[in-house]
């Protein structure tokens, strides 16, 4: 079973107190290895986490979970095989393991690979960890579309929709034009001097704000009440990152959702209909013009996430039918941050699915800037249609979707 380490630190003291269903997503913190042997710099992040995750929960805060992020690991092989790796990168897991932190290693081959299929190891990474997270780059506003990028990418998903339902691409994402340092996995990638960047799950923030109303002040108050609860946050993280000497890279303002916190539900609070229905764009477009604009440092996506089966309003939407994988592409063109854990039919071919990237990829470079990823889950054996359950608890049942 694939699992989520999750620390939820429950206290009543501090600012936290007054924004109920709150919570911080993650503390993720950026290290540059040294080699695959540097099990020190993984020591040292992981104590400066447990020390923030102190100052933060001290301050009333909820820290759902902590995370390290290294440049892309291909960066740090050094000359090493993708085999010979593996035993490496199981030690780190045992660390992990030990100390309820999870990892990304970032795209696991360059833009320009040439080498033979990854999937194969990226089956043993799987099989052999359990907390390593890792991503392929498939655009980048430098050299465009990656058609290798996309190859192997499907290669892999394809792959791990033989693990465990499909599961194993819980811990897998295709990368379109991702920059360094963003908080959420499985993307994120470091890049620079030791920082360190905080996710949010924020969505019940949103349906509060939109069942007081009124309509005509939505985005004005939105933003306000964001402002009101991240600015205590921003404090907290620049006092620490003064006396910890780590870098702060800001807040990743995106809508993380939780099985409790539904961003559909949210949106559906706003337009008073269900998700997917004429409104459901343009309240995409809506909320993450206001992610956008909040008066803090920001980093990562700092967009709408829309996880179709971490989600469960998003899932029984599916389920009826009421959105397609193409609208979900559609309302992330006003917003972010791509196609994520959508499950698709076992059958889904390669070339189904490499398709499906280059729109990802494409779209992500029509706009300047503008991150996306995708997270797709295959479950072998089911069809369109089908229902679909997970051992993860963090995953929702769901009916399969068409990926046309």
């Amino acid at each position: 079973m694939i699992r989520i380490i999750t620390l939820t630190l429950l206290t009543t003291l501090g600012a936290h107190a007054q924004t109920p269903n709150f919570a911080i997503r993650t503390i993720t913190a950026g290290v540059t290895m040294k080699n695959l042997s540097d099990t020190t710099s993984i020591r040292k992040a992981i104590t400066f986490l447990k020390q923030s995750q102190k100052t933060f929960t001290d301050k009333g805060y909820v820290v759902q979970t902590l995370r390290i992020s290294t440049q892309p690991f291909y960066q740090y092989l050094n000359g090493t095989s993708y085999d010979n790796a593996l035993p490496h990168l199981a030690a780190i897991d045992r660390m992990l393991e030990a100390s309820g932190v999870i990892l990304a290693i970032g795209s696991i081959i360059p833009e320009n690979y040439k080498g033979n299929d990854v999937s194969p190891w990226a089956l043993k990474l799987v099989n052999t960890t359990q907390h390593i997270n890792f991503s392929i780059s498939i655009a980048s506003e430098a050299n465009g579309i990656s058609g290798m990028g996309v190859h192997q990418s499907a290669l892999v998903i394809a792959t791990l929709a033989d693990t465990e339902g499909g599961e194993g691409n819980f811990r897998f994402a295709a990368a379109a034009n991702c920059p360094a340092n963003i908080p959420f996995f499985p993307v994120a990638f470091h890049e620079g001097v030791n920082s360190f960047g905080i996710g949010i799950e924020s969505p019940n923030i949103l349906k509060s704000v939109f069942a007081k109303g009124p309509e005509d002040r939505y985005e004005e108050n939105l933003k306000l009440e964001l402002e009101r609860v991240l600015k205590p946050i921003e404090k907290v993280a620049t006092d620490l990152s003064r006396s910890s000497g780590w870098k702060y890279d800001g807040i990743d303002t995106s809508t993380a959702p939780g099985l409790d916190a539904s961003i559909g539900e949210a949106i559906e609070t706003m337009t008073g209909r269900p998700f997917g229905s004429a409104s459901t764009l343009s309240a995409c477009a809506m909320i993450t013009g206001v992610l956008k604009s909040v008066d803090i440092k920001r980093c990562g996506y700092s967009g709408l996430m829309l996880p179709v089966i971490e989600d469960k309003v998003l899932a029984q939407r599916a389920s009826e039918g009421r959105f397609t994988v193409q609208e979900l592409l559609l309302y992330s063109s006003v917003s972010g941050t791509g196609l994520d854990v959508v499950p698709l039919p076992g059958e889904t071919t390669i070339t189904d699915i490499e398709n499906l990237l280059v729109d990802v990829a494409a779209l992500s470079l029509k706009y300047t800037n503008k991150a996306l990823s995708a997270r797709l889950f295959p479950i072998p054996g089911k069809k369109a249609g089908d229902l679909v359950t997970f051992d993860n608890p963090y995953l929702t049942p769901c009916r399969v979707m068409k990926i046309e």
